[in-house]
């Protein structure tokens, strides 16, 4: 062990991106993309991966039991509600990890209590102390949650606590499930706690905060400087409402901060942030705001004259960290029509990317395509266009052939030539626009009815020749799913988002029944 851990420093980095930031709307996985991203995890260096809820759906147990038989040099726990059968069927989804863990919540604020789960004070606790010590025979990992727990009495949320914790609990977690506190207030929260629990000082304590004032972040530090011990965190942020604590911000936070908060360190291989955020939004479809700390397109991005002098002199002048330090590329990588396969691959490997042999001639011909298209292939081109290759290739739908047109009289019209499992299909429609026109050409070709929630479009890069990159939101069936397409044309990469949203209502894509209980 580190001076660090010797010393209590060392922050348990605990990982819900698969279970909180997966019950964004819009966000749900297939079960081969939990398990990429819990790969990705597991390279990044967190200490616990929360794979899921198993008692919401068979999918999610058989997300949560694969996980745990493939994650390795890692703890991986399975929530479960203070309920035998949900704890028995999480012990169920995590025996065949190295380190299993249950993770068993209820309610202990008044408001929940009385409005949600209808439950006494008194019930409350016995149901704590039931849950905990059953849970404890499947494993000696066990955490416990007390939900909403800061807007909880805090004299009764230290006796709910205190159960936990004589049942056998080894982490307690204190969560800002509505984003109400505030620092100074989460701090002196866990102060009293740890003054006021037995058996504190036994246990890891956890925090996990929602960030429905903006203040996620910032409330898990201070509660790591009052002595918090773990940080419940996602990937770019993502979860319920507003999110979660971001991993990345926490992460470099103690790197370049940690002083601040008592020498606090993580394990996390912070080179690894940058890819890690790029799959997580790719294969969610949630894009990252460009100017989002550590991973935004625009976290290292300089264009004020004075600032750009500046760095020119000393890089220290305008930056507190290196790009390299967190996986950007740190300068501009130029490819063209002309480079082989071999700097193709060379490129890729530099800012994070590996595909297969089949992958990299797939990937290959379309890099040649634009190539012919733009000036100049940008490391972020090359990304944008790799991630919509591995995203298209489980798409139902292939888009062969398109036509749009639109001129200062009448309505947009267009067609469309698909290519799905049963053949090709074709589809005419008209619209207020090329896009509009060609949604509808699309919906014709599918059969399939669906209402657009959400249109974005953004450059790649900066150029009159940027790739245009399209992210769409549907709801079809009651439920919300996302596709992004990428395209020099918008038009195109319009049609190839919403067919990649389309192909995803075709085959039925997984979602969670009890999301509005967790934590």
């Amino acid at each position: 062990m580190t001076d660090a851990e010797v010393r209590g420093e060392r922050i348990v980095v605990f990982d819900t991106t698969l279970r909180d930031g997966e019950q964004s709307p819009g966000a749900t996985l297939t079960a081969d993309e939990k398990l990429e991203v819990a790969d990705a995890l597991v390279q990044l260096g967190v200490d616990v991966i929360e794979a899921g809820f198993p008692a919401a759906s068979p999918g999610d147990f058989e997300a949560v039991r694969a996980i745990a038989e493939r994650a390795k040099g890692t703890t991986v726990a399975g929530l479960a509600r203070a309920i035998e059968g949900d704890i028995e069927r999480a012990a169920q989804a995590v025996k065949g990890a190295e380190s299993p863990r249950i993770h068993t919540f209820i309610s202990s604020s008044d408001i929940h209590l009385t409005h949600q789960i209808r439950m006494s004070r008194e019930d409350v606790l016995e149901r704590v102390t039931a849950s905990v010590a059953y849970a404890k025979k499947f494993t000696s990992d066990v955490e416990f949650s007390a939900m909403d727990a800061t807007r909880s009495d805090h004299e009764y949320l230290a006796r709910v606590f205190g159960r936990a914790i004589a049942a056998g609990a080894t982490t307690i977690n204190v969560p800002d499930t509505v984003g109400y506190t505030t620092p100074g207030e989460f701090a002196a929260l866990i102060a009293f706690l740890r003054d006021r629990v037995p058996g504190i000082n036994d246990v890891v304590i956890s925090v996990h905060c929602h960030d429905d004032l903006g203040m996620a972040t910032a409330n898990t530090l201070a509660a790591i400087g009052a002595g918090a011990r773990q940080a419940e965190v996602t990937i770019n942020g993502i979860g319920e409402r507003a999110g979660n604590t971001s991993l990345e911000e926490l992460v470099m936070a103690l790197a370049i901060r940690g002083a601040e908060f008592g020498g606090a360190t993580t394990r996390v291989e912070t080179e690894r942030l940058v890819p890690t955020s790029r799959l997580v939004s790719t294969l969610t479809g949630l894009q990252v705001q460009a100017n989002k700390a550590i991973v935004g397109a625009n976290a290292f991005a300089h264009e004020s004259g004075i600032h750009q002098d500046g760095m020119l002199k000393n890089r220290t002048t305008f930056e507190i960290m290196s790009p390299t330090d967190v996986g950007w590329e740190g300068t501009k990588l130029v490819l063209g029509k002309h480079s082989g396969r071999a700097g193709f691959r060379s490129t890729l490997a530099e800012v994070g990317l590996r595909l297969d042999d089949d992958q990299l001639n797939a990937a290959y011909q379309r890099f040649l395509v634009l190539a012919d298209r733009k000036k100049s292939v940008t490391a972020a081109d090359l990304v944008a266009l790799v991630s919509d290759y591995l995203g298209a290739a489980e798409d139902g739908f292939e888009l062969v052939r398109w036509n749009a047109s639109i001129g200062s009289a009448g309505p947009a019209t267009a067609s469309v030539v698909l290519r799905s499992g049963v053949g090709d299909l074709v589809g005419d429609g008209e619209g207020n626009g090329a896009v509009n026109a060609l949604l509808q050409a699309i919906d014709a070709a599918t059969g399939l009815e669906c209402e657009l929630e959400n249109y974005q479009v953004e450059a790649v890069t900066p150029g009159e020749d940027a790739q245009g990159q399209v992210t769409v939101r549907i709801r079809a069936n009651e439920r919300v799913f996302s596709g992004h397409g990428l395209a020099t044309d918008v038009v195109e990469a319009s049609a190839r988002a919403y067919l990649a949203a389309l192909s995803k209502v075709e085959r039925g894509a997984p979602a969670a029944t009890v999301s509005d209980q967790l934590v």
